[in-house]
């Protein structure tokens, strides 16, 4: 069993945090930015996670067959990182103040939002290309079966971390309105991280692929290939479940804590939750090998369950600290879980390809349906305040209740699993 590199967990670690962090600011502070200083309409937010989901798949798809039939994926990694960066700087400068100097003719709430969710598919576009595409596919690459779950559980603390060291150390530009610096801080970081990724990786050893390019690409759509890697796609549906249950409450946390339990410092309970999930996923790395990856996800599916109920309940901020670190450490635990069975469910010449297909499941149908539950369930138990003479809609408990819910349809792809004997 070949051991992993330092420079190859160096690079892992640098990528994987750089790119969490344009992703925190992507699923947590546009919604903030769009909500706080453009519109409160709900509508708007399910409408941006929808798209950024659906660019994120067709993207993954696309460009990770296309690094499968290049045989390579540095090139990938480093331009898009680059990209990736140079779109995430470019939100700052979208307001309705720009929006009505540019179209005074059009209504300036509606053409910044529009704005905003066009350029979050912009920034998706790279950052889908170089992270979910190409930077997955070079870990199926190069990280064998033995590793994948203390590998998996600690790629799966960087979203954590990332958001740790946005919170702890940069929510306040947010909250003084220092939109445009705080978005081009973490832009100029990722661009030159992806520069770096160029001298810093190594290519795995690659065949390029000789069939057509329409032909790879249909690939995991026909029926043949279902059948053939069914527990593949159980696990896939599984993960789909998992992830729907977590976007019925995800896009709406942030402002969930600050306009319904009125906590001023939000972000002390966000960061002593995430340090102990971080912690909690580190532990239980080799116990997820050694237990067994599917085994594992049925506990951890439970924690998280207890963890939203906890949610639905608590109100004062020691209580929203243990329900959250119990909500977090569960969703830690079974993403490491279920991405490194699905690591492990992959064929070895397909890798790319099944990043896009992975993203159908773990991202696309997740980011549409879960923020539409989540959108109906605020507007079915408006609670509203009125700020500067305009009524604003606050996201409510239920959005916890929700997605325990949902997240027990887990159960049946898990089962479906068992029977087939997968561990």
């Amino acid at each position: 069993m070949k051991k992993l590199s330092p420079r190859l967990w160096v690079s892992l670690l640098l990528l994987g945090l750089t790119g969490q962090f344009a992703w925190t600011i992507e699923n947590m502070y546009f919604n903030v930015y769009l909500y706080n200083t453009i519109s409160t309409d709900p509508g708007y937010i399910a409408a941006m996670v929808a798209a950024s989901a659906v660019v994120a798949t067709l993207t993954t798809l696309l460009m990770g067959g296309l690094s499968d039939r290049v045989g390579k994926r540095k090139i990938f990694i480093s331009a898009g990182y680059l990209l990736w960066g140079i779109s995430t700087a470019a939100f700052g400068f979208v307001t309705q103040e720009n929006a009505a100097r540019l179209f005074p003719a059009a209504n300036a709430v509606t053409v910044a939002a529009i704005s905003v969710i066009v350029l979050d598919c912009v920034m998706t576009f790279f950052g889908s290309t170089a992270n979910d595409a190409a930077l997955n596919a070079y870990i199926t690459d190069v990280v064998e079966n033995e590793h994948r779950g203390r590998v998996e559980s600690t790629l799966a603390i960087l979203p954590l971390i990332s958001m740790l060291i946005i919170f702890c150390g940069f929510d306040a530009m947010t909250q003084r309105g220092e939109w445009q610096s705080f978005f081009l801080i973490f832009g100029i970081l990722v661009s030159v991280i992806g520069m770096a990724a160029f001298f810093l990786l190594k290519d795995a050893s690659l065949s390029p692929k000789k069939e057509p390019y329409l032909q790879e690409l249909l690939y995991g759509f026909r029926p043949s290939v279902w059948k053939k890697h069914a527990t593949l796609y159980l696990a896939l549906c599984a993960m789909c479940f998992f992830s729907i249950a977590v976007q019925v409450f995800f896009p709406y946390l942030i402002i969930y804590m600050q306009h319904y339990l009125l906590l001023d410092s939000y972000t002390i309970v966000l960061g002593v939750v995430l340090i102990i999930a971080s912690i909690c996923s580190v532990l239980f790395g080799k116990t997820i090998d050694r237990m067994g990856k599917l085994t594992f996800v049925l506990p951890a599916a439970a924690a998280m369950l207890a963890g939203l109920v906890g949610m639905y309940f608590a109100r004062e901020m020691a209580w929203v600290m243990v329900a959250g670190s119990i909500m977090m450490s569960g969703y830690m635990l079974v993403t490491a879980a279920l991405t490194a069975e699905i690591r492990d469910l992959t064929p070895d010449d397909k890798a790319g390809h099944f990043q896009g297909i992975r993203m159908i499941f773990a991202v696309m149908l997740p980011m549409i349906v879960g923020p539409m539950i989540g959108a109906a369930v605020i507007r079915q138990n408006a609670q509203t305040y009125v700020e500067l003479g305009v009524e604003k809609t606050v996201p409510t408990p239920d959005i916890f209740l929700a997605a325990a819910v949902t997240l027990l349809l887990v159960l049946i792809p898990i089962a479906l699993l068992k029977r087939r004997n997968v561990k």
